[in-house]
């Protein structure tokens, strides 16, 4: 986690990501292959502290995939958001009493591909 602590400082100088820094971003949060629970809690974290911004496209892709892949491709509910899911993303969502584009992205990415869609999540 500390190499992630040491890109967000690095990412948050400027207040914005751009291109570089989500291949940075990329090759630290898929190093094992996987996103972990750490990881997602991170980019909400980091994505919160850049909403609204002028960042690259390529955070919007990492972002929504990268959330989407912790969320659709665990081994407790594979390409399903259980109840414990819905309520951890709800919460990441509703976190800063702002959805934001970032996150109706990643709403409509998982409408898309999970097998079903808590009502909780229809916002």
């Amino acid at each position: 986690m500390s190499t992630l602590n040491e890109l967000k400082k690095s990412i948050l100088a400027d207040g914005v990501i751009d291109a570089g820094e989500v291949k940075q971003l990329e090759k630290a949060l898929y190093a094992d292959g996987k996103i972990d629970s750490e990881e997602a809690e991170f980019l909400f974290d980091l994505n919160d502290a850049v909403s609204g911004k002028d960042n690259c496209k390529e955070w919007k892709e990492l972002f929504v995939n990268a959330i989407s892949s912790f969320l659709l491709d665990d081994e407790n509910s594979p390409g399903e958001i259980d109840e414990d899911e819905a309520k951890w993303l709800l919460t990441k969502i509703q976190g800063d009493g702002n959805i934001d584009e970032l996150e109706k992205a990643l709403l409509q990415n998982l409408k898309n591909k999970a097998k079903s869609f808590p009502a909780i999540l229809n916002l």
